[in-house]
């Protein structure tokens, strides 16, 4: 119970915080705190005023989500085609081969190339969470745990923050983005999966 309070308490002081930061018409016995300075790097402030609204600057910090937005929105159902992307093939999408890499999907295959990647990894992770559930290795389960949850959040957020629903962070798509380290990485990870379904001794499409 005291640490679910002490969750909450954070949660409502960094809410009542960003309130007091950016609201202009606090109430008359409030105007003291009005523009009350947070806890947070200027890049850091930066970077949730542009997730809140884009067109802020849209020449800046809000380029990167505005030409991301517009590469997905213009793929519309079928795509543009393999490397017939505007927004991505002539350089208006920076980034584009590492963290904005579902841009490139969603403008060059569309619609139905994006739910079919979604649908790629529904698989790939409800397998994954088929091995850690039928486990019997305590130490499997808290691997295959800590793999599952590292593989959603990779998805989660590297698609949120192309799409303009989180806030830019530098995280790769997993088995897509661009990089050596990434994919070693993630076959590292697969790796002790398979190794973990090995000692279950079970199919893994049974």
């Amino acid at each position: 119970m005291e640490i679910r309070f002490s969750f909450t308490g954070r949660i409502s002081y960094i809410g009542v915080a960003l309130w007091l930061h950016f609201s202009t018409n606090l109430p008359s016995w409030l105007h003291f705190a009005q523009g009350m300075p947070l806890p947070m790097q200027d890049y850091q402030l930066q970077r949730l005023v542009v997730f809140v609204n884009p067109a802020a600057d849209t020449s800046g910090n809000g380029y990167n989500i505005l030409q991301s937005i517009w590469a997905i929105g213009s793929g519309s159902l079928w795509g543009k085609g393999y490397r017939m992307g505007t927004q991505t093939q002539q350089n208006f999408l920076p980034e584009r081969q590492t963290d904005f890499i579902f841009a490139v999907v969603g403008e060059e295959f569309g619609f139905i190339g994006a739910i079919t990647l979604l649908f790629l990894f529904y698989i790939f992770i409800s397998r994954a969470l088929y091995i850690i559930k039928n486990t019997t290795d305590p130490q499997g389960f808290l691997i295959g745990s800590g793999i599952v949850s590292m593989f959603v959040f990779h998805i989660l957020v590297n698609i949120g923050m192309s799409s303009g629903i989180m806030p830019v962070t530098g995280i790769p798509l997993p088995f897509i983005s661009y990089g050596g380290s990434t994919l070693w990485s993630t076959m590292i990870a697969v790796g002790l999966l398979l190794s973990i379904n090995k000692i279950n001794n079970k199919s893994l499409f049974s």
